[in-house]
């Protein structure tokens, strides 16, 4: 009996971690997101209200990120650069422009013209 309660219990443990693990999509390299994406969301978690936004991303082939985002202060466009690679399948992608720190951006969805990518604290939906 207590065998059978012990592996009750393994296979529960097994069936729940693999239940609740995500599924992501590695990449090689950065063929798949160089080019123009515009973000037009962001989110906390992908079944929460999404805050809606007008920024581009563009992924250049030379490992630079230039973001452009409508600035109202200035009423006009702004952009910045800040690096980033593909590295163990995720992109890794400079917090700030200066700064050492990255942080990794994990591809949750990546068909067609649609992309999701998975950072520290927030889900950013994009399209081409």
């Amino acid at each position: 009996m207590k065998k059978i309660i012990t592996l009750l219990a393994l296979a529960t443990m097994l069936f729940t971690s693999t239940a609740n693990a995500k599924k992501y999509i590695e990449l090689e390299d950065n063929s798949q997101i160089l080019g123009k994406w515009k973000l037009y969301a962001e989110t906390a978690a992908l079944h929460k209200t999404k805050k809606m936004v007008q920024n581009e991303w563009i992924f250049r082939d030379n490992g630079i990120l230039t973001s452009v985002a409508f600035d109202p202060r200035l009423d006009g466009k702004k952009s910045i650069n800040v690096t980033y690679k593909v590295e163990d399948g995720v992109i890794k992608k400079q917090v700030q422009p200066g700064r050492d720190k990255v942080e990794n951006c994990k591809v949750v969805k990546l068909e067609g013209d649609d992309m999701i990518l998975h950072c520290r604290f927030l889900y950013y939906l994009l399209r081409r």
